[in-house]
């Protein structure tokens, strides 16, 4: 386990920027720490702030107001000191195109202060690490995306930083190599190295982040570790149902009553999907393969609640099929999701049981586990920015 003994080497303390001829504030008011041998996730839409916020982390910009400490070092008293402290990974390729990878690696290395023959010895174990000694001398236009990002990750470790902040690390590289740089990440963290990433990726980031911080409008929404925001915001397991109401009725109200199932945490509707059903003929239309399994034992009774009455909804037409919803198409469906606090499989019965009591179809049904993307959502909003 990485250590995280002594004091956080990143603090911010009612971080505040604002641009010149803006309304608001770009960062209002943010706050949090990083422990060494952490991996904090800073996530958030765009035009959330962390952007700004990274920048201010890294001597980029200058705040509003506030404090920034990284390293021990005050950000805005003192920001080449504070560089020595620190590393950066940017999304996009900003390797020196006159140099080979070699080269790259040492110069950055004896930038910042490190003696010629240690910063080629590092630039060779950094080169091995990453898997890059047999194309080190190179051209860097023979470099693919994924070695690229591989290489900008080993210079920025040449002079040894105390944190390393990274934007998108993984975006757009094969899964071999995103594999390779969260292996490389967890052992940073276990060398003591804070890492400070942000990536649109939350669930893969999920399995290696410590802590995340989710940012909109300059604020912090929430902090915590990605189990305890799963668990506390989008809850045990989420059910998706796919339904045509019956004539007349509002979908707002189904919805609604759906949400006051005893175990329901919150109901909402998504977005209406649209086209028939993809289900085989004579099967479940659309049903997901946990949702298939389940909805198989319900029908036959399967000891579980609102067992029978599947059954008798198949058989009276209320359980749509593959050729579209109650006969009528498709048309009108409404999709509903449920965050649950207990177990799907208890609460399928009851909620297909109140589908049934106001005759409605169910055409398609999903169980799946909540993800840090869904906390997200629930946070921010699911309109795009």
């Amino acid at each position: 386990m990485p250590s995280r003994d002594g004091p956080a080497v990143v603090e911010v303390d009612d971080l505040v920027k604002r641009y010149p001829r803006a309304d608001t504030n770009a960062v209002d008011g943010l706050s949090f720490t990083v422990a060494p041998g952490e991996i904090f996730g800073l996530f958030g839409p765009n035009g959330a702030g962390k952007s700004t916020t990274v920048g201010i982390l890294t001597t980029r910009l200058r705040a509003t107001g506030g404090r920034v400490v990284v390293g021990g070092v005050d950000v805005g008293r003192d920001p080449a000191a504070a560089r020595a402290q620190l590393a950066v990974v940017p999304q996009h390729n900003n390797l020196d195109r006159a140099l080979t990878p070699r080269q790259n690696l040492v110069y950055h290395a004896t930038y910042h202060g490190v003696r010629r023959r240690e910063a080629q010895a590092r630039a060779a174990e950094l080169l091995e690490r990453f898997g890059l000694t047999e194309r080190a001398d190179r051209r860097i236009e023979a470099y693919s995306g994924g070695m690229a990002q591989r290489l900008m990750i080993a210079r920025a470790l040449t002079h040894e930083p105390t944190v390393l902040f990274l934007d998108e690390p993984t975006n757009a590289l094969d899964p071999q190599t995103r594999l390779l740089i969260w292996g490389q990440l967890r052992e940073l963290r276990a060398r003591g190295v804070a890492i400070v990433l942000t990536t649109h990726a939350m669930n893969e980031a999920a399995r290696v982040v410590d802590r995340v911080g989710i940012v909109d409008h300059g604020r912090l929404l929430t902090l915590d570790t990605p189990t305890n925001l799963v668990r506390g915001l989008a809850g045990d397991a989420l059910l998706d149902l796919t339904v045509t109401p019956a004539g007349g009725d509002d979908p707002d109200a189904l919805c609604a009553a759906l949400g006051e199932l005893t175990g329901v945490r919150k109901a909402e509707r998504l977005a209406t999907p649209t086209g028939p059903p993809g289900g085989r003929p004579g099967g479940l239309a659309g049903v997901g393969a946990g949702g298939a399994a389940m909805l198989a034992a319900l029908a036959a009774g399967g000891g579980r609640p609102g067992g029978g009455r599947l059954a008798a909804l198949a058989g009276a037409g209320l359980l749509g099929r593959g050729g579209g919803a109650a006969g009528n198409g498709g048309r009108g469906r409404l999709r509903i999701r449920l965050h649950l606090a207990g177990d799907a499989a208890t609460l399928l019965g009851p909620a297909v049981a109140a589908l049934a009591a106001r005759s409605a179809a169910v055409n398609a049904v999903d169980i799946s586990e909540p993800s840090l993307e869904d906390v997200f959502i629930e946070l921010t909003g699911r309109q795009p920015r």
